[in-house]
């Protein structure tokens, strides 16, 4: 039996307790975090309207909980809000995972459905069945709407969420100069064209 890890000092008081000092210390950390990372991703691999990036977050393993057992919706608009700031500099469209409840559906923009021809499904998240994440994306975002799944170019994971399942082959993972947010670890990959040819075959130099 794999014992529970503490809350992150900051989580405690949670927030929406009486005193918001530290909740509101963490919602800061959060979208500090999550820019910084974003923007080391985008030296790295560049992404632009042509572009979809997917996020997947427990809110729960950020304050030092069990993967859907703390969700936190403070937590869950502070990474939407922080990664869609990023966004509106680079035109990249944005694809925020459900929880297994909702079998990882996605919550995108009807203008991301349209501009990727994907199928949409008729369900709306909530905290228990979606998770904090894709509530907050669902309130937060213009006209959106859950798609069934995606083929992203790149992504963003905090709390071992696994969002390989919505990006195109070949993933290649991102370590960030910060590698935790909360209690929870956080990575970023981003996807490359596959090699193909075998031993004869040249390639170009990247791009």
């Amino acid at each position: 039996m794999t014992a529970e890890r503490p809350p992150h000092p900051a989580a405690e008081a949670g927030p929406n307790a009486a005193d918001p000092g530290p909740g509101a210390d963490l919602v800061r950390e959060i979208e500090a975090a999550v820019a910084e990372a974003l923007k080391a991703l985008l030296e790295r691999r560049p992404l632009g309207p042509k572009h979809l990036f997917v996020v997947g977050a427990s809110t729960s393993e950020i304050a030092g909980g069990p993967i859907g057992k703390r969700p936190t919706l403070a937590y869950g608009e502070a990474i939407v809000r922080a990664v869609e700031a990023v966004r509106e500099h680079h035109g990249f469209h944005t694809a925020y995972q459900c929880c297994e409840h909702l079998n990882r559906a996605l919550v995108v923009r009807r203008e991301t459905l349209e501009a990727f021809g994907l199928e949409e499904v008729t369900v709306r998240p909530v905290p228990e069945a979606g998770g904090a994440l894709a509530t907050a994306a669902y309130d937060l975002l213009p006209e959106a709407v859950c798609v069934e799944a995606v083929r992203a170019d790149a992504g963003l994971d905090i709390g071992e969420t696994l969002i390989g399942m919505h990006l195109k082959p070949v993933v290649v993972p991102f370590r960030p100069p910060r590698r935790t947010v909360g209690a929870a670890r956080m990575t970023l990959a981003y996807s490359r064209p596959k090699l193909i040819g075998g031993p004869r075959a040249r390639y170009p130099e990247p791009r």
